[in-house]
């Protein structure tokens, strides 16, 4: 049904007048051409056009990697990268990049600045990771934009105000992000020590599988936070829009992690996984030995149902389960877990996606007020719900993992935390290991803010993200919309000077990334 082979490839532009090098009897693209020296430039001409493109005969040797870096996925890489003998006159790629993610849980934005670096498009990605920082959503703004999602019912206007206070607030946080961890943004004459920012606004609706609900329904989605805002605040070029990009192209336009996952965490002979857990919880599937087999999908609630119930037994006077301890107080419901379990989304098939539309704190509280009428306690309502977060994982590993199981988990998100969670995981998947994604340096609240860093990155460089298997259409494609600050004209001439006469028909996904650990957040 899923096909299992990608080129990872832009589709080819009819009109693209890339120069065509000669080729020997395989077939193969040949630069030897006798009589010519190292780094000579030769004058092309297609009727009244000509340029000049560099042909690199003996070019010198490459750089090799910095020995305080390491490679995550090279030994996994795919043969079909470019030769990297010839660099086409690129001049390097070197740009700071501001990754945000407002998730479902609310909780506030998260935001990671990391530096990209990259010598020649056939070369491998360079990653580190230089700040992280989260900021919490004002409860004002909160209780707005949860009631506008809960109740289903808004206008016009509020649509818009929203849309610009989530704009505001994000540009907020990274203003003060910026200061607390002491660089400079695009704000004095569009100078300053970041060049991109990009991430999710705070998703409104997300309508993945119309089948699923009632009426005439399609597939939507809406995530708001106007980045127009953000870059006049910032000064600083601002990308969003990634989800609905990813479903316009046929896709559902989450969770949009696998490739990061992929790149960071694929190995040559373990199956892995990376599990989020957030409002909703999705995992990363990593096949041992190919970076880009892997695939993602949302398994259901995370904290979403979790954090309704504890917000409902407090008065809202607590917003989580802290170290799940009210849950660990509770006996767990297991009839209601499996009747919650057997309905439509858990046992949907693969690929699928979901979000408070289908498992909003209605869900919870309804699940709650069942349990109080035939007398359970409040941390007994808390430990069910919790159990059915932590089964649907199990369930889904046990169904969609790769063949052999999955040897080591990878977590992040505020639920990693949650030990009636983990613990399950651990107790129901034995011969699994599980670990904090902090143990390759990066925070587990950083992960999918750091994920909307790369989608930045390979957005405004002009590169397809490696699409996963397991979803319905397979063709890649940019996705993410630029809202230009006053560095863009200096961000995209980089860009330019990046590709140098690089071939279009040979553009295509990253599939080799190595990461440069930052001493603050290695364990």
């Amino acid at each position: 049904m899923f096909p299992t082979q990608s080129r990872c490839r832009q589709p080819h532009n009819p009109r693209s007048r890339n120069v065509r090098f000669p080729t020997n009897q395989d077939g193969k693209r040949t630069r030897s051409f006798p009589g010519l020296s190292s780094g000579l430039r030769l004058r092309v001409v297609w009727g009244s056009l000509s340029r000049q493109v560099p042909v690199y005969i003996n070019p010198p040797p490459q750089r090799p990697a910095s020995s305080h870096s390491h490679s995550l996925s090279s030994s996994t890489q795919h043969n079909d990268m470019p030769s990297a003998e010839n660099t086409y006159g690129s001049k390097g790629l070197s740009l700071i990049v501001i990754g945000t993610n407002a998730g479902t849980s609310m909780d506030g934005v998260d935001m990671v600045r990391v530096h990209f670096t990259q010598e020649h498009p056939s070369a491998p990605l360079k990653m580190k990771l230089l700040n992280y920082g989260e900021e919490p959503m004002p409860q004002k703004l909160k209780k707005r934009v949860m009631k506008l999602i809960k109740d289903n019912a808004t206008t016009p206007e509020e649509i818009a105000q929203v849309n610009m206070q989530l704009g505001e607030n994000t540009g907020n946080a990274i203003l003060t992000f910026a200061e607390r961890e002491g660089f400079k943004l695009g704000t004095q004459g569009g100078k300053g020590e970041v060049d991109l920012i990009g991430g999710q606004g705070q998703t409104i609706w997300h309508l993945p599988l119309p089948e699923l609900f009632e009426g005439d329904q399609e597939r939507a989605h809406l995530d708001m936070a106007e980045i127009a805002v953000i870059a006049a605040q910032t000064g600083v070029t601002t990308l969003g829009n990634f989800r609905v990009g990813d479903m316009a192209l046929g896709r559902q336009g989450c969770p949009l992690f696998a490739a990061l996952d992929s790149l960071l965490l694929c190995h040559p002979t373990l199956n892995r996984a990376v599990q989020n857990i957030g409002g909703i919880a999705n995992f990363s599937i990593l096949p041992a030995g190919d970076v880009e087999g892997c695939y993602d999908f949302d398994t259901g609630p995370g904290n979403v149902f979790i954090d309704a119930a504890v917000r409902h037994f407090t008065n809202g006077e607590l917003e989580y389960d802290r170290d799940g301890a009210m849950g660990a107080k509770g006996t767990v419901d297991q009839a209601i877990v499996d009747e919650m379990l057997a309905t439509d989304y858990f046992t949907h098939d693969i690929p699928k996606t979901t979000g408070r539309e289908t498992f909003g704190d209605t869900w919870g509280e309804n699940i709650c007020k069942r349990m109080l009428a035939k007398g359970a306690s409040p941390e007994d309502c808390v430990a069910t719900i919790t159990r059915i977060t932590a089964q649907s994982l199990v369930e889904h590993y046990k169904r969609y993992g790769p063949p052999g199981g999955v040897d080591e988990i990878y977590m992040g998100g505020g639920g990693s935390y949650n030990p009636n969670i983990v613990n399950y995981l651990r107790e129901q998947l034995p011969n699994t290991r599980i670990t904090m994604i902090d143990e390759i340096g990066i925070p587990a609240g950083a992960k999918e803010a750091l994920g909307f860093a790369l989608m930045t990155l390979e957005a405004f460089v002009g590169r397809p993200l490696i699409v996963p298997q397991r979803v319905e259409n397979r063709e890649p494609g940019i996705i993410g919309q630029i809202q230009p600050g006053k560095n863009y004209f200096g961000a995209m001439k980089r860009v330019v000077g990046f590709w140098g006469e690089f071939p279009e028909e040979e553009v295509k996904c990253t599939t080799r990334m190595e990461v440069i650990p930052n001493e603050k957040f290695v364990q």
